[in-house]
C-alpha cells in the first residue's frame, strides 16, 4: 500500500511542490527516495466544492530538511461518514485523551471540542494547552493518514463547558444536540439518532462528560441550551469509551438498524 501523507498546501496535478516541514520529516523518517510513489491529501480536494479526494505523487528531490514532490493524478473519494458528527467532550485524564482523539478521527468525527468542567481531572491553559493541542492535531493527522480519511477533523481550542455552552446557545441552525447522560429518563441513543440526524442541517453534536459525569447544574445548563439527554444502555462506560461508542453507532450504521 502506498504511504499516505497530509499536506496542508494547494495541490495541482502536474506541479512540483515542497512539502510542509512536518510532512517532509515524515517522508524522511520513512527513508523514501527520489522516484518513490506516495499519496497526498490536503482536505480540500482539487478545488471542487466539498472535495475530499487524494493525489498520486512522486518524490522528486530529498534535501537535508526539505522534500520536493511532483503531483500526479487526482482521485475523488467518498470516505467521510454519511452524517456530520461534532464531538464535544470533557477531557479524560492521562494519555486517554490521545487515544480518544486517534479513534474519534478514525471513526469519522467531523470536529472535536476539548472541554473542562467542574469535575475535570485534566485542566489546561496557556502554553501547556497550546502544546497539547499541537500534539492532538498531530495525532488526528496520523490517524487520517492511516485510515484513509481525506479530511482531518479540526480540534478546537480548549474551553470551559460554561464558555462553550454560551457560544452554542447563540449559534442557530447547528443541528441536533445530544447529551450523554446517566440521569433517569434519558432516551436510548439508538431510538432517536436517525430522526435527530435529519433535523436542521443533518449534523449532530454530542456532549460527553468527564470521569464522574457532568454535575447536575452542568447537565441542566446543557439541556437549557437545547441538548437532549441520551443513554447508551444500563452499563456505565468510561469517559473515553462513551463518545466513541456513539460515533460507532452512527458512523458504522448501528443506530439506524
Amino acid at each position: 500500500m502506498t504511504a499516505r501523507f497530509f499536506a496542508d498546501i494547494a495541490l495541482v496535478p502536474g506541479s512540483t511542490v515542497s512539502l510542509p516541514p512536518a510532512t517532509a520529516r515524515h517522508v524522511q523518517v520513512l527513508r523514501m527516495q527520489p522516484g518513490d510513489a506516495l499519496t497526498l491529501f490536503n482536505g480540500q480536494g482539487n478545488g471542487e466544492p466539498g472535495g475530499e479526494g487524494e493525489f498520486d505523487a512522486t518524490v522528486q528531490r530529498m534535501g537535508r530538511s526539505d522534500v520536493e514532490v511532483t503531483v500526479g493524478n487526482y482521485t475523488a473519494t467518498r470516505r467521510e461518514a454519511g452524517q456530520t458528527i461534532h464531538l464535544a467532550l470533557v477531557m479524560p485524564a492521562n494519555e486517554r485523551m490521545d487515544w480518544l482523539i486517534e479513534k474519534a478521527a478514525e471513526l469519522g468525527a467531523a470536529s472535536i471540542q476539548p472541554l473542562m468542567s467542574e469535575r475535570s481531572v485534566l485542566r489546561l491553559k496557556g502554553e501547556r494547552a497550546d502544546k497539547k493541542l499541537s500534539h492532538w492535531r498531530g495525532i488526528a493527522v496520523a490517524a487520517c493518514e492511516q485510515c484513509g480519511r481525506n479530511r482531518v477533523p479540526p480540534i478546537h481550542d480548549v474551553a470551559t463547558l460554561a464558555e462553550w455552552l454560551k457560544i452554542a446557545s447563540a449559534t442557530a441552525d447547528s443541528g441536533a444536540r445530544l447529551l450523554l447522560s446517566l440521569q433517569a429518563g434519558a432516551r436510548p441513543l439508538a431510538e432517536i439518532a436517525a430522526s435527530a440526524g435529519e433535523a436542521a442541517s443533518g449534523a449532530l453534536t454530542f456532549l460527553s462528560g468527564p470521569e464522574g459525569g457532568l454535575s447536575p447544574a452542568e447537565e441542566a445548563a446543557a439541556i437549557a441550551c437545547g441538548f437532549t439527554p441520551v443513554t447508551l444502555g444500563p452499563r456505565v462506560l468510561r469517559a473515553e469509551t462513551a463518545p466513541l461508542a456513539c460515533l460507532s453507532l452512527l458512523t458504522l450504521g448501528g443506530a439506524r438498524a
